[in-house]
């Protein structure tokens, strides 16, 4: 899936580039039918020629906002536009709060995907223990063992209905003829924007997208209502119907539990999607819990974890400057101990402060009832009291509430490391005030492709020609408004270009056709700064300011007409006197 992928955005790129390049001076589209623009106002008792007008703006449209890269295009000494000269650094730090490292004291730290990176290995060894799960211990067909995990089906943060809904016509009740019952089996992944609504497109009953008109049906247009959404950390729960994938662990999950409504649906098999996402979930559960995939990390950590001797640099630098430094990890303790060995090195407790294993988050930020045990160097738990977190010793379970008062740790000082937005983060900025740091993989390759030649020029064309509908749709005319329509087809297969340069199924992690979508969303609500990893951190001095770009609000843009002379959009009042 991964080759076909990139044979889209390499098309997509090619499809881009011919617009442009033709947009130009060679062959264009609409406007070669149209012939030369005339203008609107023609001699007396002379219909307008809306059409040629309305292609002529687009042609008009491409030197004037893309600085004629279509010339660039033809010169292949020259093939790379103005624009990329500005790329985006993908190992830069990203801010949505001020914040000053200067006032930073206490550093802490997942560890999971925040200290320590896995290979591509470790997500199909989840899949398919728990795959094996559902077959052995809950009686599952196994002809599911067919099924691969495909690390290029799913992205972190869509949303899952779980639920099976029905419809009763009930224009049918009210005339007393026979009741019309439509059944819906939603059992869809999805992803959602950050206003509730569903990208069209990105929703997917098993393998296979389901078509738009048919989600419309289901949800009675695009929006997802509050109250059916995700709860507070991403779960389906007290009457939520959906839940959020946000861990970078669920994508195996997301998978199987498509992969196995696939096999249902494909072999005409009367399921109940609840019980099918429970019972996914727990496989998924029980590989962690059952100790299944730390045993096989820790048989061949070379294997699954992505060795970073950054890791230890960004470590050894805040050490140096004299800060503290905690771990908080959900993970058990001899796997931390060895992972933290291969990556830092034997001496890994001399870097920190405090080590907590096994802190059950995000119960361990909320639950005031549970105590901290130490853990000996054989791993047993011991039964005395806590009364001070040493330095070297390991503890596990606890809760913040206590951690806050034997440590004193409290408030704007202390800056906290996760990749998980819910378990990791929301309830640190917004019960305690602790600074919060976001740790995002994916923004990485994702930045990688916002730089590429292809994905810039049908972004700019996109905006342009996005543009051109907003100025010219004052023109009501059924000539105009075929022309208006022909940009518009555009301008949906320029989005669906875009969205195969990231995920050929979801798109981007970041945005669906134009706004954010739910996980920026969150993202951005409790994540002070965010980055691809840790290692990002060496780019920046232990004092420096990191300033939120400030983001224009849509009524503080520029209109239309103060861009471009040649492009200002005609008044209402303009385009009916002409």
């Amino acid at each position: 899936m991964a080759t076909a992928a990139a044979a889209v955005a390499r098309r997509a790129g090619a499809r881009a580039a011919a617009a442009l390049l033709s947009a130009c001076g060679t062959a264009a589209r609409g406007w070669r039918r149209a012939g030369p623009a005339r203008p609107l106002c023609t001699a007396p008792g002379t219909a307008p020629d809306m059409k040629g007008y309305l292609w002529e703006r687009y042609r008009e449209a491409i030197p004037q906002n893309l600085q004629c890269l279509g010339a660039r295009l033809r010169r292949s000494a020259d093939l790379v536009p103005s624009i990329m000269n500005n790329l985006l650094n993908p190992d830069a730090i990203f801010s949505n709060n001020e914040m000053s490292l200067s006032d930073i004291e206490i550093y802490g730290f997942d560890y999971d995907y925040t200290l320590v990176f896995y290979s591509k290995h470790l997500h199909t060894l989840i899949f398919n223990a728990a795959r094996d799960l559902l077959i052995n211990e809950h009686r599952y067909p196994a002809e599911i063992r067919k099924y691969e995990y495909d690390p290029n089906f799913a992205i972190r943060g869509l949303h899952y209905d779980v639920q099976r809904v029905v419809l009763v016509n009930m224009l049918s009740v009210l005339r007393y003829s026979p009741v019309h019952v439509f059944m819906f089996l939603k059992a869809v992944l999805m992803k959602i924007d950050a206003f509730h609504y569903i990208q069209l497109g990105t929703v997917y009953r098993g393998l296979s997208v389901v078509p738009d008109e048919e989600v419309i049906e289901m949800y009675e247009g695009s929006h997802v209502p509050l109250e059916q959404m995700s709860d507070f950390y991403g779960k389906s729960s007290h009457g939520n119907t959906m839940k959020q994938f946000m861990d970078i662990f669920s994508l195996p999950e997301m998978s199987l539990l498509s992969c196995v409504n696939e096999y249902f649906l494909k072999n005409n098999i009367d399921y109940e999607p609840v019980h099918l996402y429970k019972d996914v979930k727990d496989s998924i559960r029980d590989v962690h819990i059952k100790g299944i995939m730390y045993r096989a990390i820790e048989a061949d950590i070379e294997k699954y974890i992505c060795y970073a001797e950054q890791t230890r640099a960004v470590l050894a630098k805040l050490a140096d400057h004299g800060k503290k430094m905690f771990l908080i990890t959900n993970s058990p303790s001899s796997f931390v101990d060895k992972g933290m060995r291969y990556i830092v090195g034997k001496d890994w407790r001399d870097l920190f402060d405090v080590v907590i294993v096994q802190a059950e988050k995000p119960n361990f930020f909320n639950d005031k009832r549970r105590p901290f045990r130490k853990v000996n160097e054989k791993g047993v738990l011991l039964w005395d009291k806590i009364h001070k977190l040493q330095k070297g010793q390991i503890y596990k379970q606890g809760n913040l509430y206590e951690f806050l008062k034997l440590t004193g740790w409290r408030g704007s000082k202390v800056l906290y490391f996760g990749d998980h937005i819910y378990s990791d983060l929301a309830d640190l900025t917004l019960k305690h005030g602790w600074r919060t740091g976001a740790i995002i993989p994916e923004l990485r390759s994702e930045l990688k492709i916002m730089n590429t030649e292809q994905y810039i020029q049908t972004m700019t064309w996109l905006q342009t020609l996005t543009g051109l509908l907003e100025q010219m749709q004052v023109h009501r005319d059924a000539e105009s408004q075929l022309v208006l329509q022909e940009w518009k087809k555009e301008r949906k297969e320029m989005r669906e270009m875009t969205k195969n340069f990231f995920n050929t199924q979801f798109g981007s992690l970041f945005r669906t056709d134009q706004n954010p979508t739910y996980f920026l969303r969150r993202l951005s609500r409790f994540a002070d700064i965010y980055m691809a990893s840790l290692s990002c951190l060496l780019n920046y001095d232990v004092s420096h300011t990191f300033y939120p770009r400030r983001t224009p609000l849509q009524h503080e843009l520029p209109a239309w007409s103060d861009r471009a002379p040649a492009l200002r959009p005609p008044l209402l009042q303009e385009a009916q006197a002409e």
